[in-house]
């Protein structure tokens, strides 16, 4: 990896400003690592945002996790600057020999060719065509994307080889892609999910701070769904004892926009990703943490994390299943359906990269 500045790749209309701040203080070290570095008093206080390449050889990830979903998914970038406290991709940076706190959100990992890597993996006699999902860890319109434009270059090759996507995002930036995801809405071969977490912009700041904010994520929502693009919602992480009661209120604004339908995952703590939300939460929300920690561990069998595949994101117990009830009995009542499914019958391998493709 190169830690040299990248280029500028293409154009297109900027993203929302983003604003300042992290979302976590903390910087721990690896747990892979044998050795702690202590950085002086002051040093670096404000760490600024560098940029890896990515020397990978594939664009495209596979997973076996029975609860995901898709088992394909397209990664352009590894780390977030979105920032989120609670981001459950936080761990994977540690394999990369960063930290899963200010490192993964401070030191982005860019598959800058990810669009001449997907090119190449469709067109292999191997792939077998079924949908991607774009993306699984990190977010695919991460404040980086305003200008290398590698999503975008991606959904390029996706929309020329009618290639169904799933694509997950909490960013507004989304719809500058409009013209693709158009392209692919014609062969039902795209559908959308926005994340929203919480409609008070003051906890969104301090919890997401360089995600689009909700007003501006439900206005996401609304310009797909008024350009035929099939979007949904998404309410994650639902965090207990905080956000837990918008359950209802996210689902009506969303409906309102357009969401076509929804889900919900509940707070996942693995790994490290603990110490730096409960660091974060005893700093901005000291009278809720015995609160949100106690319904937590009543979800968890006692811990505040359980990794068994089904149980990591929804829970069990009885605080489980009345978050899964309201889920359902306000979902059904603003009547929302299921998300739509992909078709992968259109399919083409596109053409190698810099060909034409004529008609």
């Amino acid at each position: 990896m190169s830690s040299r500045r990248l280029p500028t790749t293409g154009t297109g209309p900027p993203f929302p400003s983003r604003p300042t701040g992290r979302g976590t203080g903390l910087n721990p070290t690896s747990r892979f690592e044998r050795l702690e570095v202590v950085p002086d008093d002051g040093e670096e206080p404000a760490p600024r945002t560098r940029y890896f390449r990515d020397r990978a050889r594939s664009a495209l990830v596979t997973n076996d996790s029975p609860d995901v979903g898709l088992d394909v998914g397209l990664n352009p970038y590894r780390g977030c600057e979105h920032g989120c406290v609670y981001c459950f991709a936080r761990p994977n940076h540690e394999y990369l020999g960063f930290s899963a706190g200010l490192d993964f959100e401070t030191k982005i990992v860019v598959k800058e060719n990810a669009a001449e890597l997907l090119r190449d993996d469709l067109r292999r006699r191997s792939w077998r065509p079924r949908p991607i999902m774009l993306s699984g860890t990190t977010d695919p319109y991460q404040p980086a994307e305003r200008r290398l434009n590698i999503t975008r270059s991606c959904l390029e090759v996706l929309a020329e080889a009618r290639q169904p996507v799933g694509i997950i995002t909490k960013n507004h930036g989304v719809t500058r892609d409009i013209d693709f995801l158009r392209e692919l809405a014609a062969h039902d071969a795209v559908a959308v999910t926005v994340s929203v977490t919480t409609l008070r912009r003051d906890l969104q700041q301090r919890m997401e701070p360089r995600t689009s904010t909700p007003r501006a994520r439900l206005k996401a929502i609304r310009t797909l769904s008024e350009a035929g693009i099939p979007v949904g919602v998404n309410l994650a992480p639902v965090i207990p004892g905080l956000t837990d009661d918008e359950i209802p209120a996210i689902l009506e604004a969303a409906r309102g926009e357009g969401a076509a339908w929804a889900g919900y995952i509940l707070l996942r703590l693995p790994h490290g990703v603990k110490d730096l939300f409960i660091d974060w939460l005893r700093r901005c929300f000291p009278d809720r943490e015995k609160r949100v920690l106690a319904r937590l561990r009543e979800a968890h069998g006692g811990r505040l994390y359980d990794a068994a595949f089904g149980v990591r994101g929804k829970g069990t117990g009885v605080y489980a299943t009345q978050i899964k009830a309201l889920f359902r009995t306000t979902a059904r009542k603003l009547d929302y359906g299921p998300p739509p499914r992909l078709d992968a019958s259109s399919f083409r391998a596109p053409p190698p990269h810099g060909q034409l493709t004529f008609l």
